[in-house]
């Protein structure tokens, strides 16, 4: 491409295809420089479409094509056209027929990543979104739905383990060499996206799970050789995403057997083909000396996500790319409750929160913003985004909260019921949660298809003669790219008033009587609540649990916030309340004020979470934690000067670290423990508070932060410990730290996952020295662009989690970015382009770093043979 503008595919042009697939089987005989592959499909005209004799066209991408045989006749090239993209057969029978088709693919060469490569010689496939195109000629589209029955050949020696989708078939040794087959039956109907192939030498832990229903699963999972033992924690995860699944959805798993295969070069996260899900292997192996708490959590929730995808995805697919949302945004909101329920909801909602607004606000705010259903795109694979998967599951979870928790689950059986083997849309998904519960669900879809983050604003009034209190909300989404003007839509808040001793009274709404449920709608432009016997002047706590994904915009003095902090009933809004008070407190640094005795109160109230013996340790290291510096320039949202937020942060970190000091020593010395590690929630608890007492420490004493971490890095046992005393050591500057990182490499250097960590680490120390610790970095030996971990590891902490060293006041964070795409974009797009989302905010920086910022970005532009999925980005991100 010459950066030519790519053509734009749009939701309001799908047609469903001329003819239906039914059973396609497939024949691989393995070879990593030319792997063969010959399909035969059966296909007969779809009655559902009107243009009768259409060509037969077919998606294809860097494929030989070595034969096409229509029902056993050898065709002639004269009889179709082959493209760069696509095999079309002009005439075909208006009856089922077969098509067979022989094709030679390049494994080895395929740094992309998306179809068929070798991984450390291990064969491996990625078919989401459009990566079955470069395995074979078919319709690769998520409406297509055809039977699997697949045979793969290969040299026993180098490929000792053959899988598929599916159950097992008949297997053995191939008569005349030194080759084997095995042979894969999925009963199931699926896209070609979730088609799956794994060969290599890979060694095996296994187990069993009994169903509901008792019938026996075999559970398998393939890892490099000597890493079988590092599969337990996944293995235990696996089963307890299963018995969850059947709890609280009654869905059982429906096939003999399910696999697991963790590979160490992979795009995302995972993928859950049918039956055999493939993982980066950093979210299945885990020992308490190489991974950490974060990693254990981790892994629980993305084995918990791929299996729920079985219903909520594999059964029941997309009708097109447009849908993404309904697999992904439901099943994240699924594997949510998941971790809800088997750690804290509290920590599990916090967190899903923090993450929702560093990542998916910006994003809303910003050149990329998008609908979480969108309307049009480029390439599909940018779509993977925090709207799509985080904003959706807060769609799924405002349905819930509005029809209550057994309709929701009757309107996801319905869904089952009515749409099982079926290709769905959006559309279908909510009108089961209307017809289940019986409420009109027309509105609401205005979230799925109007893109921006709705902000409400808050008046208050109380009259204490009347006892009357009375709350007007006014709601308003700024403007986004393509949509200028917002309708309204309904938002559910839960709501508290809180009253001088700290206790909810009673909410008696005008017109309404005493609410059952402590929950409230905003369904206009603006509306007025009153609230009547309203003894005393409340304190209000709003969208309690973070019932809607907005922002509230409130005038809510610091004293009131801090009264929250303390006695809020709902736990996520005194978490909540901690954040805005922290807020204020940096935004009057950044003008210019030091309020001495606010930030005091705020200290005194943190005073009063860390020694409330109610409270369980992972809350409080939550409460410990300040907003970060992208939350921070997102709410100021132009003009952003990025050292001084870090400054002005890093100065209320000070003060928390020096007036805790005596009650953080104490806490420091309560959260010690020598016993063996486990990574249930009452120790990754412990274990949290303590790396955040230590944080607080350090930033109000640098001395006495090395001294602790350097000696509890002397001690640590498990990775948890090293990493936690690590992660604050590198932080500051001295002799101690670089000693620490030159011992942590030599220790773990055989490790590559523990090698991503060590990269980390750096790229995420907030000094003005990390941009050229990152460039020296990027030519250490054990550094390489052709693995997606390492480069996310050291350019993508760079740059998407360490704002202050990114926006370098000379540019070389963008510069370092830019170059790294420039490097990556020929070898794997996907990769280069989504790190160029870290320019999304460019244009709220202040003068200085948005010329260097857009400088960067003309520079990638500007250059040739740029590819679609880095084109969209860039372009987008230039609003052009």
């Amino acid at each position: 491409m010459n950066n030519v503008s790519p053509q734009t595919v749009y939701l309001k042009d799908y047609q469903p295809v001329p003819y239906l697939a039914g059973e396609i089987f497939l024949r691989f005989v393995l070879e990593p420089e030319a792997t063969e592959v010959a399909s035969r499909i059966e296909f007969r005209p779809n009655p559902a479409v009107q243009r009768k004799g259409a060509p037969l066209v077919l998606d294809g991408e860097r494929l030989e094509l070595k034969s096409v045989q229509l029902d056993g006749e050898l065709l002639d090239p004269s009889r179709y056209e082959v493209t760069a993209t696509h095999l079309t057969i002009a005439d075909v029978p208006q009856r089922p027929f077969t098509l067979e088709i022989i094709t030679i693919c390049h494994p080895k060469a395929n740094s992309e990543l998306s179809g068929l490569y070798v991984s450390s010689n291990v064969f491996c496939t990625q078919c989401e979104a459009e990566g079955f195109r470069r395995i074979t000629y078919f319709y690769d589209r998520p409406d297509v739905m055809a039977r699997y029955k697949v045979r793969i050949e290969g040299p026993k020696a180098a490929c000792p383990v053959l899988l598929s989708n599916g159950n097992p078939g008949a297997s053995g040794p191939i008569p005349g060499g030194d080759c084997h087959f095995a042979e894969w039956d999925d009963p199931h109907p699926k896209p070609t996206y979730l088609f799956a192939l794994v060969a290599g030498n890979l060694a095996l832990a296994r187990d069993v799970y009994v169903t509901k229903s008792g019938r026996k699963v075999e559970l398998r999972i393939y890892v490099e050789t000597g890493k079988e033992n590092r599969c337990g924690f996944a293995m235990e995860a696996l089963k307890t995403s299963m018995r969850w699944d059947e709890e609280r959805f009654g869905l059982e798993y429906d096939l003999d057997i399910f696999m697991i295969v963790a590979v160490s070069d992979f795009n995302m996260g995972a993928m859950e083909n049918k039956g055999l899900n493939v993982f980066n292997d950093k979210y299945i192996l885990a020992l308490p000396e190489t991974a950490t708490d974060v990693d254990y959590v981790n892994i629980e929730s993305i084995i918990a996500h791929e299996y729920f995808h079985n219903w909520t995805g594999n059964r029941i697919t997309c009708r097109d790319w447009f849908q993404l949302c309904l697999k992904e945004g439901l099943t994240v909101f699924r594997d949510q409750e998941f971790t809800s329920d088997i750690r804290s909801r509290a920590v599990k909602r916090i967190a899903d929160v923090k993450r929702l607004r560093a990542d998916q606000f910006p994003e809303d705010g910003g050149p990329l913003a998008h609908p979480v259903r969108p309307v049009s795109y480029i390439e599909i694979n940018n779509f993977y985004t925090a709207t799509v998967y985080e904003k959706g599951a807060e769609l799924c979870r405002m349905m819930q909260t509005l029809i209550g928790r057994d309709a929701f689950r009757k309107a996801m059986d319905l869904y089952f019921a009515r749409h099982d083997g079926e290709a769905a849309t959006v559309e279908d998904f909510v009108r089961c949660m209307a017809d289940a519960s019986g409420r009109n669900f027309d509105q609401f879809f205005t979230w799925y298809e109007q893109a921006g983050t709705p902000e409400v604003t808050v008046t208050e009034t109380y009259n204490e003669a009347a006892r009357a209190y009375e709350l007007t909300l006014e709601q308003a989404t700024p403007a986004t790219p393509g949509q200028a003007d917002k309708k309204p839509v309904p938002i559910p808040l839960g709501i508290g008033l809180v009253g001088p001793d700290g206790r909810d009274m009673p909410l008696d709404l005008d017109g309404v009587g005493v609410l059952n449920e402590p929950l409230i709608e905003l369904n206009e432009a603006k509306k007025t609540f009153r609230f009547r016997n309203v003894v005393k002047k409340p304190v209000l706590s709003l969208n309690r649990g973070f019932s809607a994904p907005i922002r509230i915009k409130n005038a809510a003095p610091i004293p009131e916030q801090l009264f929250l902090m303390k006695n809020d009933g709902d736990t996520f809004n005194r978490w909540e309340a901690s954040q805005r008070a922290a807020h204020a407190l940096i935004r009057a640094r950044l003008s210019g004020g030091v309020p001495a005795a606010d930030t005091k109160s705020f200290i005194d109230a943190l005073r009063t979470v860390l020694t409330d013996s109610r409270l369980d340790d992972a809350f409080k290291a939550l409460m410990l934690g300040l907003p970060g510096e992208q939350e921070i320039a997102t709410l100021i949202g132009r003009d952003i000067d990025p050292g001084a937020i870090h400054e002005a942060r890093d100065a209320l970190r000070a003060e928390i670290g020096q007036g805790l000091k005596d009650v953080l020593l104490d806490l420091w010395r309560k959260t010690e423990s020598h016993a063996p590690f486990r990574p249930d929630p009452d120790e990754t608890g412990r274990r949290s508070l303590r790396y955040a007492v230590l944080q607080a420490l350090a930033g109000g004493n640098a001395a006495l932060g090395i001294e602790l971490a350097s000696e509890q890095l002397a001690q640590a046992t498990n990775m948890t410990d090293e990493i936690g005393a690590l992660s604050t050591l590198v932080t500051l500057e001295g002799p101690e730290r670089e000693a620490a990182i030159a011992a942590f490499h030599d220790r773990h250097k055989g490790d590559h996952l523990l090698v991503d960590k060590w990269f980390a680490l750096q790229a995420s120390a907030p000094l003005s020295s990390t941009p050229a610790r990152v460039r020296e970095l990027m030519r250490h030996p054990d550094f390489t662009l052709a693995n997606p971990n390492r480069v996310r590891s050291l350019i993508g902490v760079l740059s998407m989690a360490n704002p202050f060293a990114f926006h370098a006041e000379d540019g070389d964070g963008y510069a370092i970015l830019a170059d790294t795409i420039l490097a990556l974009d020929p070898k794997n797009p996907q990769v280069s382009a989504r790190m160029a989302t870290a320019f999304r905010s460019w244009g709220m920086l202040e003068e200085k770093r948005q010329a260097l910022a857009k400088a960067q970005l003309e520079r990638i532009l500007g250059t040739t043979g740029l590819s679609r999925d880095l084109f969209e980005i860039v372009s987008k991100s230039l609003g052009r």
